[in-house]
């Protein structure tokens, strides 16, 4: 048998009078597992909390490893590329130059790989309906924060290895090998 009682206030403080009501009541009627609404609320959703949290960390695991994994292709391509940025910057290309030639090309990768994921997104949609409470499975926000997100990180990721890169000395990487 459950009791739910309102109160007004903390409900935890009424439990010895609710125990000395129900006593005077039946006296061989034990009480037991006492608790507010918001802890056996917070109870019966604690395994799917439990799952977001999880989901949620692997995600942000992913969106690291995809970071990590942009900053050293980009970071690799600017190491075998040395001679090349070198002789570009000697015939007089700018540090902006350079730049964006990096940037850009670690963002058209990114970009590529953000409007495969959008196309698996839409087309998976209908799969994952099922595992959506209150959101739909074309919601909107998400369909734009997450590229943006992912975009913000490929761009972090490339802005490294390309300010390195415009830091070449050409006199230095024309030596290099």
């Amino acid at each position: 048998m459950v009791l739910a009682v309102r109160t007004d206030g903390n409900a935890l403080n009424y439990a010895s009078s609710v125990r000395q009501q129900i006593s005077a009541l039946d006296r061989d009627l034990a009480v037991s597992n006492v608790a507010s609404m918001e802890e056996v609320l917070s109870d019966s959703v604690a395994a799917r909390r439990f799952s977001t949290v999880l989901l949620g960390s692997f995600a942000a695991l992913g969106l690291l490893l995809a970071a990590v994994g942009v900053y050293g292709i980009l970071s690799y391509s600017v190491a075998q590329r040395t001679r090349e940025i070198g002789i570009r910057m000697a015939l007089g290309a700018a540090r902006t130059d350079v730049l964006s030639l990096v940037v850009g090309q670690g963002l058209s990768l990114a970009l590529v790989g953000i409007a495969a994921g959008m196309a698996a997104a839409f087309a998976l949609t209908r799969l994952m309906s099922s595992l959506l409470f209150e959101v739909s499975s074309m919601d909107p926000a998400t369909f734009a924060a997450v590229p943006l997100l992912l975009f913000s990180v490929a761009l972090l990721a490339c802005y490294i290895p390309a300010r390195r890169a415009a830091k070449v000395d050409p006199m230095v990487a024309l030596r290099y090998e």
